[in-house]
């Protein structure tokens, strides 16, 4: 990454509606090795990873610390919350796949555990 980019944790999310904004396998190369443990799924439609706690009570602080970066980007996870896990799926309804935005939020999800 070039010195005078923006790591994604620290990047903020735009509105990006339209399939002009739906990122490319290149651009999706770059994003994905910034963002370790997540996975491409559904064919690069989404980004996926499982977060592992001790106990349901942690389960739910990394939720609810992410729902407030959610809330915060204006771009929201599909979520599966287990007692041990929770399941974090982003994808960019509005540009049919994966935006810029899903790489950013991921990396702010994974900087909560990172803490």
């Amino acid at each position: 990454m070039a010195p005078d980019l923006i790591p994604l944790a620290q990047a903020h999310c735009l509105p990006r509606k339209g399939s002009e904004h739906r990122l490319g396998e290149a651009r999706l190369a770059e994003l994905l090795p910034q963002v370790p443990g997540w996975e491409l799924a559904e064919n690069g439609q989404a980004l996926l990873r499982t977060f592992r706690f001790d106990d349901y009570h942690r389960t739910i602080a990394f939720v609810n610390a992410l729902a407030w970066i959610a809330h915060r980007e204006d771009h929201h996870p599909d979520l599966g919350v287990h007692y041990d896990r929770a399941v974090v799926r982003f994808s960019t309804h509005d540009v049919g796949g994966l935006s810029e935005n899903d790489f950013i939020c991921a990396a702010k999800a994974s900087a909560l555990t990172e803490q």
